[in-house]
C-alpha cells in the first residue's frame, strides 16, 4: 500500500492572537516521490504552512497528514521526533554548524537518528558511503568535505545544506526559499541537482518559494492566495 508524502484536509491556521484565519486550504495532496511548489506573495502564510507540514504548529482546525500519519494526533516531542526521522529540511539560512566542517554538517542527522543512521547502511553499506554518493551527485569535493562551513561560499552552504537533509534517505524533503540567495543560473542548476538526487532515493519534495520562474521544475505548482484570488493546483 503507497503511502502519500501529504494529505491536508479543511485546513485552516492562525496566530493564537489572530481571529480570522491567515489561510485555508480545503485539500492538498502529494503523491510520494512527487514534487511540490508553493508559491504565492509576501505575507500569505507558505512559510506558516510549512511549519504545519513539519509539525512544528498545529492547524486551528482540520487534518495534516504526513507520510501516513496525523500531526495533530501527536504530542509536541513525538512531532520533534517524527520530523527527525522521516523529513529532511533546508532552511532559507541553511542553519549549518559553523565551526564543523563540511563532512560533519552533513553526517549529523545519521548521528542524531537511528533510523536516519540505519537507512543509509541499509541502502549504501555505510554512511560514509552515502556521504560520498550525495556529495559527488552535489558537486561537493573531497578537499570542501574537510573546509568548516563558515568559510563556504552561499552556493556551497546551499549544496551542503541539501546533502544534509538527504542523508537517510527521509521520505520528505522539505525546503523553505533554498534559491533565494542565488542567482537566475545557480537557481536552476541547484534545483536540478536537488531534485534529481531527491528522486533517486525515492524522496518527496515540497519548496516555498516566493520566485514563480523555478515552479516549472516541479510536479505540482499550489499558490496561496491573496485575500482577493483563490487558490490553484496544476
Amino acid at each position: 500500500m503507497t503511502v502519500s508524502a501529504l494529505e491536508l484536509s479543511n485546513i485552516e491556521f492562525s496566530w493564537s492572537k489572530q481571529i480570522a484565519p491567515l489561510f485555508s486550504i480545503e485539500s492538498l495532496s502529494l503523491q510520494q516521490g512527487q514534487t511540490l511548489f508553493i508559491g504565492g506573495p509576501s505575507g500569505c502564510g507558505k512559510t506558516s504552512l510549512l511549519s504545519l507540514i513539519t509539525g512544528i504548529q498545529l492547524a486551528r482546525r482540520g487534518t495534516c497528514q504526513v507520510l501516513g500519519t496525523n500531526l495533530g494526533q501527536l504530542s509536541s516531542s513525538e512531532r520533534d521526533r517524527f520530523r527527525g526521522e522521516h523529513l529532511g529540511l533546508i532552511f532559507q539560512q541553511f542553519n549549518l554548524l559553523p565551526f564543523l566542517t563540511v563532512q560533519e554538517n552533513i553526517e549529523l542527522p545519521s548521528k542524531l537518528f537511528a533510523s536516519r543512521y540505519n537507512k543509509s547502511v541499509q541502502l549504501f553499506g555505510s554512511v560514509q558511503k552515502h556521504v560520498d554518493i550525495l556529495c559527488d551527485a552535489l558537486h561537493l569535493s573531497q578537499d570542501l568535505r574537510q573546509r568548516q562551513a563558515n568559510l563556504l561560499s552561499v552556493g556551497e552552504q546551499q549544496r551542503v545544506a541539501a546533502a544534509r537533509a538527504l542523508l537517510g534517505c527521509p521520505a520528505l524533503i522539505v525546503a523553505d526559499e533554498p534559491t533565494s540567495a542565488l542567482d537566475e543560473e545557480n537557481k536552476i542548476d541547484f534545483l536540478k541537482l536537488l531534485l534529481t538526487t531527491a528522486r533517486a532515493q525515492n524522496s518527496s519534495v515540497i519548496t516555498v518559494s516566493h520566485d514563480m520562474r523555478i515552479s516549472a521544475q516541479f510536479d505540482q505548482i499550489f499558490l496561496m492566495p491573496s485575500s482577493e484570488s483563490k487558490h490553484v493546483l496544476a
